[in-house]
């Protein structure tokens, strides 16, 4: 018997859909070394050019005009507006999905991200293939346009979010809580001894990790300046991500913080940096948060950007696995107050383990797994001719 070729599609390069994407193939690697697995940025690799510019137009809409994203985000009515535009997009693009599936021949599809899980839903209703099809919700947030008939299982963050998914017409049989998928690695726990000394900290002050995605957005600056007025003992570990100008703008005033401050770029050890960590400050991405909970860190959110971070910020909020400042400079207090009340930073930190998934990538894995064994489909009965 061959060996199952599992395709898995997500968007953009720096996002937490890759990095789901990327836990997912590296557990379907560790649970089966046979098995052929494919990711590949499905925006990319469809329309390279037309990436490009909707990032740059997404990053200025949130950075200049939050409201309008706010507006457009899950809209029932500009759904419905969109859905020709989308099936006239996906039929263009069909002759390289029709490329990638008669090349790969997959035996199933994995999606993280709504856009190409939406345009292999199309595929397969065009053409009648039964190949599987999941989609994979990286935020605790489901919107419309995860809906479709041809999606034949789905993995969510949390049985709410089942519930929510119900409720907009997806069979409860197709719906399984397995959590975001995150690295195998944030289910174990780092020395925390080894890894004050790896990072030059002192293991005897509370460290605070300040982080703002990938990309480091957010009001990070705002954020140290407030934390350097805090009198008590503390230090910080600020992570950039990909934003050069951020991190020189720290590096080059690091010497006048009051605080001890590690001052980072982008990071492949953010579970390290978790696991020192006493509570962490952020803005609310799926991935991010679903790390932190799996190492039990009390979340504080300042600046979630519209759309899926704020309803993600909703989700944390009403389930107690964080706390939400407007302004950074509503965090002096607050910050104050966690560090001096050890049952009430003890309690976030139970809530956050209570809502934590931190096998969820292996166990999505063993689904796929399982479901590619059932499954009596062979690529090669189905490729077409356009």
């Amino acid at each position: 018997m061959r060996a199952k070729k599992i395709l898995l599609m997500h968007i953009s390069n720096i996002s937490g859909h890759r990095s789901a994407s990327v836990a997912i193939e590296n557990a379907l690697r560790s649970l089966d070394q046979n098995t052929v697995v494919k990711s590949i940025n499905g925006f990319n690799y469809t329309n390279p050019l037309a990436e490009k510019i909707i990032n740059a137009l997404y990053m200025i809409v949130i950075k200049n005009v939050p409201g309008l994203w706010d507006h457009l985000y899950d809209n029932e009515n500009v759904l419905r507006k969109l859905r020709k535009a989308r099936a006239i997009v996906h039929r263009i693009k069909e002759r390289k999905i029709k490329k990638l599936f008669n090349t790969f021949q997959p035996d199933m599809v994995v999606c993280t991200q709504a856009f190409p899980c939406g345009m292999v839903a199309d595929y397969k209703r065009r053409h009648r293939l039964s190949i599987p099809l999941m989609g994979v919700l990286t935020d605790f947030a489901p919107h419309s346009y995860w809906v479709d008939d041809f999606v034949d299982l789905y993995v969510v963050p949390a049985e709410k979010i089942k519930q929510s998914l119900c409720a907009r017409g997806i069979p409860r049989e197709k719906l399984q809580t397995l959590g975001i998928p995150i690295d195998v690695k944030f289910s174990k726990q780092t020395i925390p001894a080894q890894a004050f000394s790896k990072w030059n900290l002192k293991p005897d002050i509370p460290t605070i990790l300040i982080m703002g995605g990938g990309q480091g957005l957010g009001p990070i600056k705002e954020i140290v300046a407030t934390l350097n007025k805090i009198d008590q003992p503390l230090q910080l570990i600020v992570v950039c991500g990909t934003n050069k100008k951020l991190f020189k703008w720290l590096k080059k005033r690091q010497h006048m913080f009051k605080k001890r401050a590690l001052i980072l770029g982008y990071v492949r050890e953010v579970d390290q940096l978790m696991d020192m960590s006493c509570l962490i400050i952020t803005k609310p991405g799926g991935l991010t948060s679903a790390e932190a909970l799996s190492k039990s860190l009390p979340i504080i959110i300042v600046s979630p950007l519209p759309g899926q971070e704020s309803l993600n910020t909703q989700y944390l909020l009403e389930t107690g696995a964080a706390l939400k400042v407007n302004t950074p400079g509503e965090l002096k207090p607050l910050v104050e107050d966690l560090l001096n009340d050890k049952d009430r930073l003890g309690g976030l930190q139970q809530k956050a383990w209570s809502l934590a998934y931190a096998g969820s990538a292996l166990n999505i894995a063993k689904v796929i797994i399982e479901t590619v064994k059932k499954e009596d489909f062979t690529f090669s009965d189905a490729i077409l001719t356009i």
